[in-house]
């Protein structure tokens, strides 16, 4: 049932072509693609806030623009979670892609990452699906 979610949720936002395109015609400059490194910081909810208060790590997209809009892209990084109540501390590095909207080339966008996610320190290394909701405000500058 998980894996029939996960593919109905991949469909859901896969940009679907009818036209067939070379690699050779799409040229990546600047002002439609981009590889940044970042800090992340915040507070678990959910299930993850019982064993966490706190997580804080670093990851490494690249992004490419369609058009001033839509914007698809890689994510990875790691972030560790700050273990509270006698619960060790613990790690996840994505393996995600992402897909963002941005309502002017320069302010508010929404977007999800989508992946799975590996643990580290952690007995249970099973891992699994890796979701990150996104808010947020982008500056061309």
């Amino acid at each position: 049932m998980k894996k029939l979610f996960l593919v109905a949720f991949l469909l859901g936002f896969a940009p679907i072509f009818a036209q067939e395109t070379d690699i050779e015609d799409v040229e990546l400059t600047p002002d439609n693609s981009w590889l940044k490194l970042g800090l992340t910081a915040g507070v678990p909810i959910g299930d993850a806030n019982d064993a966490s208060s706190f997580a804080f790590g670093a990851d490494l997209r690249g992004q490419y623009l369609f058009n001033p809009n839509i914007a698809i892209g890689l994510a990875s990084g790691y972030t560790h979670y700050f273990g509270k109540d006698n619960i060790d501390d613990f790690g996840v590095i994505p393996a995600a892609g992402f897909f963002r909207y941005y309502f002017t080339p320069d302010g508010l966008f929404l977007g999800v990452d989508l992946g799975y996610g590996f643990l580290a320190n952690i007995d249970n290394n099973d891992g699994g699906l890796y979701v990150n909701p996104q808010i947020g405000y982008h500056n061309r500058d």
